[in-house]
């Protein structure tokens, strides 16, 4: 059985509304179900502000834009697979960065007379697949592999209002500092209309920061901590077809760029 335009929607736009920051988790608590696939395309554009070295802001601006293909399957009812690249451009840094691959599985499902409870776990894993250059603040990626794990709970009404808190371990080969993340959202999910915002946050695990060592510094070995908040609507227009837009914007953390963020997309299933 087919799924709706909006589940399709959900279990990709997460992945699509940020390439900075990997905004509003690495899962949702909405599952395609099983034999559907979908793709979606996203594009988006990230007007930074200013630079935090460290925890202290700088007058550094850049301006980030980013395509982003995304493809996901629904093995079972309770296990879905996504893969998604994206290609970024920051001034003369131009090219396809990290390939990420997750699966994810609905371990619980308990349901009450209101709505419902749903746990789910994931793991995954990002790695380069081009020689992009690492040395600079507008570097498009710190060349890392990124092994992932997320743990998630989900609670959703009968009317469509719903809350998903979901955390894991980033845990980053070479010299990349491992992290902590922590989402949390909330929104409505309707037959033909989806909103939510939400509140993003990663801890690095040490690591240096901008201009705290003498030149030439490793970049790579830069810890990022951001805390982030944003927002996303879509429209489905037909069984197959949908639409969204997102707003989002940086506002603190540690060797990371702030300022407000834009996308749009598309997403067909087949």
């Amino acid at each position: 059985m087919k799924s709706s335009p909006l589940i399709i929607f959900l279990s990709c736009i997460l992945i699509l509304t940020s390439i900075q920051a990997l905004s509003q988790g690495k899962i949702d608590g909405f599952y395609r179900g099983n034999g559907n696939t979908t793709i979606t395309l996203g594009a988006g554009f990230e007007d930074n502000k200013d630079y935090l070295a460290g925890t202290d802001e700088t007058d550094i601006a850049r301006k980030l834009y980013y395509v982003n293909l995304f493809a996901a399957y629904g093995i079972t009812k309770d296990l879905d697979v996504n893969v998604s690249l994206p290609y970024i451009e920051i001034d003369d840094n131009k090219n396809v960065q990290d390939v990420s691959l997750f699966l994810k599985y609905r371990t619980l499902k308990k349901e009450y007379s209101n709505g419902k409870l749903e746990l789910s776990f994931a793991g995954g894993f990002s790695t380069p697949v081009s020689d992009y250059n690492v040395g600079g603040l507008n570097d498009i990626g710190q060349q890392a592999t990124i092994i992932e794990t997320r743990a998630m709970a989900h609670y959703q009404t009968n009317a469509g209002w719903f809350a998903t808190l979901q955390s894991g371990f980033s845990f980053k080969l070479e010299e990349v500092p491992n992290s902590l993340p922590i989402t949390f959202k909330a929104g409505q999910a309707l037959d033909k209309w989806y909103y939510d915002v939400y509140y993003d946050y990663q801890h690095s695990f040490g690591g240096i920061d901008y201009l705290e060592t003498p030149p030439p510094q490793n970049f790579r070995r830069f810890g990022v901590d951001y805390h982030k908040i944003g927002g996303t609507g879509y429209r489905s227009f037909t069984d197959t077809f949908g639409a969204y837009v997102s707003v989002s914007y940086v506002l603190g953390g540690r060797n990371i760029f702030q300022g407000p963020g834009y996308g749009i997309g598309v997403s067909a299933n087949f």
